[in-house]
């Protein structure tokens, strides 16, 4: 095939540690991995370091670049480590206090408020201001927009230099105006200022999150900005292949649309990851599975439901509640980086603190002292080699003895038993993880195979079977490198609410309708924009009910067609159904006492892309001998001579049975005494108890 004729996909998922990197060519249906040093000063840099090593396995040019699909932790890594920088906040007159009031809920584990200490507010009320002018709940104006006053509030904020504001007044999910008339105040009086109106961000009621969820657009996109221009310009080179960045809800959006709601990228790499499992796991014929990717510093479960990674609007990032639609993840800090160290009681505790990347687990041989690391429990015990990536870095396996065995002498434990404790401890961690976004959403966990990949989520895949009763687990192939091709298999989506609270008796079908139209009208246009034309277009339907007198929703989809009774009674159907799978009771035969209530209307508007095939494997002879390497002493319970397998020399059909190690360029599967593993047609490695 000529280059010019070449087309390459490329996804790219920039980690703690790797940026790890994806690359199909279109052509010839080849597909490569690997994987570079992040670079926390300037990500941009590892982005473009990962092209280019794309384009040189591919032997291929920047004029061959179809497009880019970027993961990105920018958004998230600013929340998480509250860098929000000097935000303002602007809102309803006699509403200065509602970031201060919040909800007045006392975290689990407080039993009495008065040992708890309230959290500085994302902006403190002296960077408040006022403006005068009122809506009621269905948008219509009491009070006019004080002009006056908004110039105020913005020539306030010019002179004290804060350049980052969120607007949110009342009820304007229900009538925009004001909101957009302070914005233009905001362009004549205060040009620098990067602002987020709540009528873009979250059209939805509930003043406190709302507000906090446009306050959260406003402090990342000026960091989000800068970033997207620093790859943009240093992608001209190449022709400026098409960009696109990964968002919370399981979609993408063009670098050029993403910067004007950056909020929705805070989950960007782990939503990624749940898409390209569901995507492996289906073609293996899992449609229903948890997903478990362990990196470094966390671990993200989530669940695939019918081949779907569920979505919530209930989420945080940090301490901020953020009511955007994102893939339903539930994270822990047990990495493989998670420091293990000795808790105030004298237990052992491992994480959520982590080594990092820099200067990372004792073994990386960058500090001589301190806290042993889940990382260097594995080296210890021979679970992984004394390597990473195929020898590129060498690790030290006396310096992580050395810190075990400090550690275990404070413990009154060997370095074996300190190791072997250490890794129990980050299993049950990421068990409790799983435990919480099944059995508290209502699953039974034993119902579902588990998909383990990142670089460390396959470590402790066996014990995970054993300790929730897991029928088994997928190891897909290059597990480490799974998030950044989960970027290839995305979809552009974006996602549009309005608040319509309505009982069902009440209902009035046309406006339902109007409103429904309206939203699907908003999400076409913005299709349009990312190049779509409108046969290519998908709408899909949800709405949030509740039985009246609930403080919270449960969410359905919504058929296609008119929205007329047949679709009202369809909906209201489903929300019982629903409400008993989640809660175990409905009361779909008493609804004059618990009457249903329409709360808010959602459309997402999706421009499907060309997924990438997965293969199936030709089948081996059933003889996994050929790919063993080897043996290596290994601890599981006691020292042994342990077999050693490479994956890329299994086939399908191939089994292997437990105590054993196996091995690829970017991560290690140690298979526990009692298990065994079996290559299936797609690459996968289905492990099982033996």
């Amino acid at each position: 095939m000529q280059p010019e004729q070449r087309r390459i996909r490329i996804g790219i998922d920039t980690g703690g540690t790797f940026t790890d990197v994806v690359a199909l060519d279109t052509g010839t249906g080849r597909v490569v991995t690997s994987k570079t040093p992040s670079t926390p000063a300037d990500p941009a840099e590892g982005f473009m370091n990962a092209v280019a090593v794309a384009l040189e396995l591919l032997e291929a040019q920047g004029p061959d670049v179809a497009a880019l699909a970027h993961g990105t932790t920018v958004a998230t890594n600013q929340l998480l480590e509250d860098r929000i920088g000097d935000l303002g906040f602007i809102t309803t007159e006699g509403f200065e206090f509602v970031l201060e009031i919040a909800r007045q809920s006392v975290p689990d584990g407080y039993g009495n408020s008065y040992f708890w200490v309230k959290p500085p507010r994302i902006v403190p009320v002296h960077r408040v201001r006022t403006v005068g002018g009122r809506l009621d709940h269905t948008g219509a104006e009491i009070h006019p927009f004080d002009e006056a006053g908004a110039v105020a509030a913005a020539r306030w904020f010019r002179e004290r230099g804060i350049t980052a504001i969120g607007v949110c007044f009342l009820h304007s999910y229900a009538n925009p105006a004001h909101e957009l008339a302070m914005r233009e105040v905001l362009r004549r009086e205060h040009p620098d200022a990067v602002v987020s109106l709540s009528c873009e961000v979250l059209r939805e009621y509930r003043e406190y999150e709302r507000s906090v969820t446009t306050l959260v657009d406003a402090a990342v996109k000026p960091t989000m900005m800068r970033y997207i221009d620093r790859i943009s310009r240093r992608l001209e080179p190449l022709g400026a292949p098409p960009f696109y960045v990964m968002k919370s809800n399981g979609g993408v959006l063009s670098a050029e649309e993403v910067v004007h709601q950056p909020i929705t990228t805070v989950l960007s790499g782990p939503a990624a990851g749940a898409l390209g499992a569901a995507l492996v796991a289906g073609a293996a014929g899992h449609r229903s599975v948890i997903t478990l990717d362990g990196g470094g510093t966390s671990t993200d479960v989530a669940v695939v439901l019918d081949g779907e990674p569920t979505l919530t609007t209930e989420g945080s990032v940090g301490r901020y509640p953020s009511k955007i639609p994102m893939v339903d993840i539930v994270t822990v800090g047990a990495g493989g980086g998670s420091l293990a160290h000795l808790a105030a009681g004298g237990t052992l505790k491992v994480g959520p603190a982590s080594a990092g990347a820099d200067p990372g687990p004792l073994c990386y041989g960058k500090r001589s002292d301190g806290a042993p690391t889940v990382t260097d429990a594995h080296v210890f015990l021979g679970r992984i080699p004394s390597h990473l990536l195929g020898g590129r870095i060498p690790l030290d396996v006396e310096a992580a003895r050395k810190g075990l065995a400090a550690l275990g002498d404070d413990l009154g434990l060997d370095p074996e038993r300190c190791a072997a404790g250490i890794l129990e401890i980050s299993a049950w961690n990421q068990a409790n993880a799983i435990r919480r976004i099944t059995v508290q959403r209502g699953l039974d966990v034993r119902d579902y195979p588990m998909v383990a990949f990142g670089g460390s989520g396959p470590l402790l895949a066996c014990r995970l079977v054993d300790v929730l009763g897991l029928p088994s687990a997928i190891v897909p192939e290059n597990p480490g490198n799974l998030s950044a091709f989960g970027l290839l298999t995305v979809d552009v989506k974006n996602d549009y609410v309005q608040t319509r609270v309505r009982r069902d008796a009440d209902l009035d079908l046309a406006g339902l309708a109007e409103t429904y139209a309206g939203l699907e009208r908003q999400a076409a246009e913005a299709l349009h924009r990312e190049g779509f034309p409108a046969e290519r277009h998908r709408h899909l339907r949800t709405a949030d009910l509740r039985y009246y007198g609930q403080a919270y929703e449960v969410r359905v989809t919504a058929p296609d067609g008119p929205v007329d009774e047949a679709f009202r009674a369809e909906v209201v159907r489903r929300f019982h159904d629903a409400h008993e799978a989640l809660y175990g009771y409905c009361y779909r035969d008493d609804d004059r006492r618990h009457a249903v209530e329409w709360v808010n209307l959602r459309v997402s508007g999706i421009g499907p892309i060309v997924r990438p095939e997965l293969a199936r494997r030709p089948p081996g002879d059933g003889d996994a001998s050929r790919a063993r390497t080897g043996t290596r002493r290994v601890y599981f319970d006691e020292w042994a001579d342990t077999p050693v397998y490479q994956r890329e020399r299994l086939r399908p059909g191939d089994r292997v049975t437990g105590p054993a190690v196996i091995e690829e360029f970017g991560s290690t599967f140690p298979l526990h005494p009692g298990f065994q593993a079996g290559m299936d047609d797609y690459g996968n490695l289905v492990v099982t108890r033996a």
